[in-house]
């Protein structure tokens, strides 16, 4: 099967496609049994670690990458289709979630992650780094032309940013406290601000995803975007 002509890697293929995003899975489920092994009060509670984005980003990544290592297995072409609309969502969500964790864990970590459940540093790496780099190694590698139009930029961040804001105030009326002390800390205009603010910056990603895209394979993406069209 041949590979898009703008892809700097052959994907879907059994060899380095088939490595990353087994790489990825071993990642991904080597940070859910963490969870699973290290329960505390947020496992207790309602929504269990769904609580956090981190980990529904999580989630949507190692969906994204089971996807993706089975059109490798089976060289499935609908597979890898799919993988990149997932894609889609997943990348620039888990890149604006390293922005975020370790933009704020700068100036006061216990505003993220409270003392008790701090983790160490490979662990810390695994939910909230190692998903954005893998992500962005299949995106600007082995994915076909990534372009976006500023409409889906705008509504997948919106979408994304609403649904999760009422699910954590689902969660925070049945267990009485927010999963991140930022949320504690501030009032209910913060918190809209917080939400509004991380949209807009998960369309920045999105956008900057698809110029760095076009910058690493020589892509016009404008160009793309009318062929797409045509």
């Amino acid at each position: 099967m041949a590979s898009q002509p703008t892809q700097r890697i052959h994907s879907p293929s059994r060899g380095v496609s088939l490595l990353v995003h087994l790489a990825g899975l071993i990642s991904f489920f080597n940070s859910f049994d963490f969870l699973l092994k290290n329960p505390n009060e947020i496992s207790k509670g309602y929504g269990w670690h769904f609580q956090f984005l981190t980990i529904i980003a999580l989630s949507l990544a190692a969906t994204t990458f089971i996807v993706g290592f089975l059109a490798d297995l089976f060289l499935w072409h609908n597979a890898f289709i799919v993988k990149n609309w997932l894609a889609v969502g997943s990348a620039p969500l888990e890149v604006l979630i390293s922005i975020l964790y370790w933009g704020i864990s700068a100036i006061d970590k216990d505003l993220v992650v409270t003392p008790d459940m701090r983790l160490d540093l490979f662990a810390d790496m695994g939910f909230h780094l190692f998903p954005a780099l893998l992500l962005l190694i299949d995106v600007l590698l082995l994915s076909p032309p990534w372009a976006f139009t500023s409409l889906p930029a705008m509504l997948i961040p919106s979408g994304i940013a609403t649904g999760y804001w009422i699910w954590l105030e689902h969660c925070f009326s049945i267990n009485r406290n927010y999963p991140y002390p930022l949320f504690s800390v501030i009032g209910p205009w913060e918190r809209i601000t917080v939400f509004v603010g991380s949209a807009a910056m998960m369309m920045v990603c999105t956008l900057g995803i698809g110029w760095g895209y076009g910058r690493v394979n020589g892509v016009d993406m404008v160009k793309e975007v009318g062929k797409k069209r045509a």
